[in-house]
């Protein structure tokens, strides 16, 4: 059997068309504001965008809707103490990654609790 190829990459393009201009004004806000907390870089890939310090993943856009944009962080451990998260879930077989689930439906949607998450994935992440 093949090995993937993991350095393929997807054009952030093809993810991005037939989008809602709603969406695609989420999608740039959340890039926008993570831009304000440092350096990161867009890693397009199939089903997903990973957004990444310059060492590793951050956050992923697992979901472009009709009205919202979906957005995964991934933790070493779970921070339940929050009303940003619709959903926290430790990942099956990895006893250090917690995936905290924020969907965003509007621009103010990223407020001060989900900058201080931002912020901290980044700080994870350098």
């Amino acid at each position: 059997m093949a090995k993937k190829d993991s350095s393929i990459t997807f054009p952030l393009n093809d993810l991005l068309k037939g989008k809602s201009s709603h969406t695609l004004a989420l999608f740039n806000h959340f890039v926008d504001e993570y831009k304000k907390i440092g350096a990161i870089a867009l890693r397009p890939a199939k089903t997903m965008i990973g957004i990444a310090t310059s060492r590793k993943r951050v956050a992923y856009v697992t979901q472009l809707g009709k009205d919202f944009i979906h957005v995964v962080f991934p933790f070493e451990q779970a921070y339940p103490d929050n009303l940003c998260f619709q959903k926290i879930a430790q990942v099956p077989g990895d006893a250090k990654q917690f995936n905290h689930h924020f969907r965003m439906y509007a621009k103010e949607d990223v407020n001060q609790e989900v900058k201080k998450f931002m912020k901290l994935a980044y700080q994870l992440g350098k």
